[in-house]
């Protein structure tokens, strides 16, 4: 709910993404996008239609950040490739020494798949070149080696950006209505917002889809995806299958336990890494941020609740895909432009824009942001086109008053 905002003196009339329905509306777009605190401070109202137009932040970004220069982005996938097997050869040489060593290959390892999955994620999007072959080759030789159907989560993830801060139509860590989660028994909360097994949960969103939704990754017959568009699905769940089978072969060759701790823990790694960043770079910031339904959704309102993070030395490991706002506008431009991109767009965006926490060589300052998260954003109301995140008190053992 956008609450009353104090007038200002000086009317501003902005240009919005979305059409006013009403002359309230009109009224609260006119006098500004701040609230009125408590503490009788102005605060800044995320939830109100910004000053600007997406093409002005288009505008702002200088022309060369949309270049792709499949060159220079081939020189981040050799560099990743060349890092994952240097660590198997390490790790299956020291073998033979000591076990004192896995944790650490687990880790880096895990971390790796996770910075391939980005670049395939890249491919997705068009960013790597300008062409489509390229970038479905590549996509599909990145995705399939982590397990990661490229066309099915491609297209899953086209409907994310597409609708992203979208109550019903988002794709990607979907608000759960109100009726909906009471509906959900306790064990099933309980997994979700206290354990919390979401971290780990993509694999099975690839098969199932979020809560409340149907449909899978590897059926080119599920409503994820149109008609024009099943033979893709084929393609991507034959590289899937044809990479379970390497898998299984490579079980029988140097045995499973081998392979567990080479690829499996590392696989596991890899999701906890995937789960964890997306989720953060839609939830868990210091304060709630709106999710819109009906006529007040845009485009630019859902891409502006995204949120920036700061992953310290993982920055340049992961492809800075925590500079996040720019990429959810604009996928189209190559992740080596993120910084520069954001750094031009920031006049423009102003207050919309939440700078990301500066983090130290690990970003442990994330933890908290998580766990309050999933400690506090339960779900949403049933009603009303401006909501946030309720806490479910009792799921929490807190009394209400």
């Amino acid at each position: 709910m956008i609450t009353e905002r104090k007038s200002n003196s000086k009317k501003r009339y902005f240009e919005m993404a979305v059409p006013p329905a009403d002359g309230k509306k009109v009224q609260e777009e006119e006098e500004g996008v701040v609230n009125e605190g408590e503490d009788g401070e102005m605060d800044f109202d995320p939830s109100a239609p910004p000053p600007f137009r997406v093409a002005q932040i288009r505008d702002a970004i200088p022309k060369h950040c949309w270049v792709k220069n499949p060159w220079r982005s081939f020189t981040y996938v050799i560099r990743d490739i060349l890092v994952i097997f240097s660590l198997i050869a390490m790790a299956v040489y020291l073998n033979n020494f000591t076990w004192a060593f896995w944790p650490l290959y687990w880790v880096v390892q895990g971390t790796m798949f996770w910075a391939i999955f980005v670049l395939g994620h890249d491919c997705g999007h068009g960013s790597f070149s300008d062409s489509p072959t390229l970038n479905h080759i590549v996509g599909h030789i990145l995705h399939s080696a982590i397990l990661v159907p490229y066309h099915g989560w491609r297209i899953s993830h086209r409907t994310h950006h597409q609708n992203h801060g979208h109550v019903e139509n988002d794709e990607s860590w979907v608000p759960i209505p109100e009726k909906t989660y009471k509906s959900l028994d306790s064990s099933t909360k309980i997994f979700r917002f206290k354990i919390p097994f979401p971290m780990f949960a993509y694999p099975l969103y690839l098969f199932k889809r979020s809560p409340g939704k149907s449909g899978s990754h590897f059926n080119p017959y599920s409503d994820l995806f149109s008609p024009n568009e099943r033979h893709y699905i084929v393609t991507s769940t034959i590289c899937w299958g044809m990479m379970v089978a390497l898998l299984f072969y490579l079980a029988n060759l140097i045995g499973p336990l081998l392979l567990f701790n080479l690829y499996g823990i590392p696989y596991l790694i890899f999701v906890a890494w995937l789960d964890i960043v997306t989720y953060l770079h839609h939830h868990g910031y210091e304060k709630k941020l709106p999710w819109y339904r009906g006529k007040e959704w845009s485009y630019l309102r859902g891409g502006l609740t995204t949120v920036d993070r700061d992953y310290g030395l993982f920055n340049n490991i992961h492809h800075d895909i925590g500079t996040h706002v720019i990429h959810h506008l604009f996928p189209q431009i190559p992740h080596y432009h993120l910084i520069e991109a954001t750094k031009a767009a920031k006049p423009v965006l102003g207050k919309y824009y939440r700078e990301p926490k500066k983090s130290g060589l690990i970003p442990i300052h994330l933890v908290q942001n998580l766990l309050r998260s999933i400690q506090q954003d339960h779900f949403v109301s049933d009603v009303g086109d401006i909501v946030y995140y309720q806490t479910d008190d009792e799921l929490i053992g807190k009394k209400k008053k």
